[in-house]
């Protein structure tokens, strides 16, 4: 795992605003636990909050540190954070297994020999050494994941982000998905509107409308975010 992982993520004051239209505000975090949750419904600004972490967008005030790097310095957010895509499709850039894995190295600074090498190995240790020509999109969905998994992992981030990463794929996928990220040594910040996918973090965050409602255990948390949802859900039935 990269030295990046020293001194988590600090999130200062940080809003995000498009148009006028405030969708973050004023968020204060240091995130420094190995297991955290992000909690909240849809447009509660989770994806937003994450797209902040890794550099995607910028905060229209306040200031977002990685490791203590700005995080649009895309070159050392390579071995500092990572994020996996609720829709691997969203992720997914290159017509084979092995020139996808080997994208990441090479912004690393890898010459393609080296590259090539370091999948091959990778590969082979996964058992998947027949993967290397096979095409991106011959694979299955849970497939598709893993390959974005592994093309994060191959650059060693401290961190990895994960949007709603058990969504759109099966029970069994998801069960075999979830074990091999509870094995990971990295710091995993998961986002999530189901309390199950966040109930074993050591924290869980609430946002709602852009600001943190509650943040703690994840035994103090939830139960009120599965209230208030509960009563949303009873009142938009009326």
């Amino acid at each position: 795992m990269a030295e990046a992982d020293s001194g988590g993520i600090r999130i200062e004051a940080a809003s995000y605003a498009v148009a006028g239209r405030e969708i973050l505000s004023g968020i204060d975090l240091v995130l420094t636990e190995r297991r955290i949750g992000i909690v909240g419904q849809n447009g509660s600004g989770k994806t937003t909050l994450l797209r902040l972490m890794a550099g995607l967008i910028a905060p229209t005030a306040g200031r977002v540190t990685v490791a203590g790097a700005d995080p649009a310095d895309r070159r050392a957010m390579l071995s500092r954070i990572g994020i996996l895509f609720q829709n691997p499709d969203h992720q997914i850039l290159f017509p084979t297994v092995a020139e996808e894995l080997a994208f990441g190295l090479r912004q690393q600074g890898l010459t393609k020999a080296q590259a090539e090498a370091r999948v091959a190995a990778r590969l082979a240790e996964e058992g998947r050494a027949d993967w290397a020509g096979r095409s991106t999109h011959a694979l299955s969905q849970g497939q598709r994941q893993y390959l974005c998994l592994l093309a994060v992992l191959m650059m060693g981030p401290g961190t990895l982000l994960l949007d709603e990463p058990f969504a759109a794929l099966d029970l069994p996928t998801q069960a075999r998905l979830a074990r091999r990220l509870d094995a990971l040594p990295q710091r995993l910040i998961t986002i999530s509107h189901d309390p199950r996918a966040v109930a074993a973090c050591r924290r869980v965050i609430w946002l709602e409308a852009g600001r943190v409602v509650a943040d703690g255990p994840p035994d103090t948390v939830l139960p009120g975010f599965e209230a208030e949802m509960g009563r949303i859900g009873a009142a938009e039935e009326c």
